[in-house]
């Protein structure tokens, strides 16, 4: 029988290495400059148009996102507050580290790269079980109001992208790729990285 620190320490571990990916591959992402999804073209027309870094502004619209669920009835967990405080410094780390590739070929590697990373990277950290991120408590706080999910998603996602695009984020093929993939990359990763306990605590089998 497992001692429960060490149910703690996996599901910490996965949480920390889940966010940190995903704040890696967002970055790939805007180094690739050929459009990522709409919730980092939002941050990405921010930060143009506020001189801050795209991190600075992920914190603060993780913030904001967060508030807004408290009409939507939505409880934030562990997780969801790691995913606020985390992905956004590991951005602007990754951001610095990260060189700016100048040929298509690499700037299509990147990209190649952050989407499915990204998909890897939500497994992780979602499949802890200590709650969903600020965005994506924001679609199921609309779906439990009675938002069919797919059309909360698709409107809440089209909203922001057009709001980032008037902003000056990037849209372009990558957009498109993510839009295309990402649903069914998290479909097929996500409980295949589920923690046992995680699953036990939610009913799954």
């Amino acid at each position: 029988m497992r001692h429960p620190t060490d149910h703690f320490l996996a599901r910490s571990t996965r949480l920390c290495a889940g966010l940190a990916f995903y704040g890696t591959c967002m970055a790939l992402l805007l180094k690739a400059g050929l459009g990522a999804d709409p919730w980092t073209v939002f941050t990405q027309g921010i930060a143009r148009k506020t001189g801050l870094s795209p991190g600075e502004v992920l914190l603060m619209v993780s913030v904001v996102v967060c508030a807004l669920w408290v009409p939507l009835r939505q409880r934030p967990g562990v997780g969801t507050v790691a995913n606020a405080l985390l992905v956004g410094p590991t951005l602007d780390l990754a951001l610095w580290a990260l060189p700016t590739p100048h040929s298509l070929e690499v700037r299509v590697l990147f990209l190649l790269v952050g989407v499915p990373g990204i998909a890897l990277a939500t497994g992780l950290y979602l499949g802890v079980g200590w709650g969903p991120g600020p965005r994506d408590g924001l679609m199921t706080g609309l779906a439990r109001l009675g938002v069919p999910l797919f059309l909360g998603r698709t409107a809440v996602e089209a909203l922001v992208l057009a709001g980032g695009w008037m902003l000056g984020g990037t849209i372009g093929p990558g957009t498109v790729l993510f839009m295309a993939v990402i649903g069914p990359l998290v479909g097929y990763v996500l409980p295949r990285l589920t923690l046992p306990l995680a699953r036990e605590t939610a009913g799954l089998p």
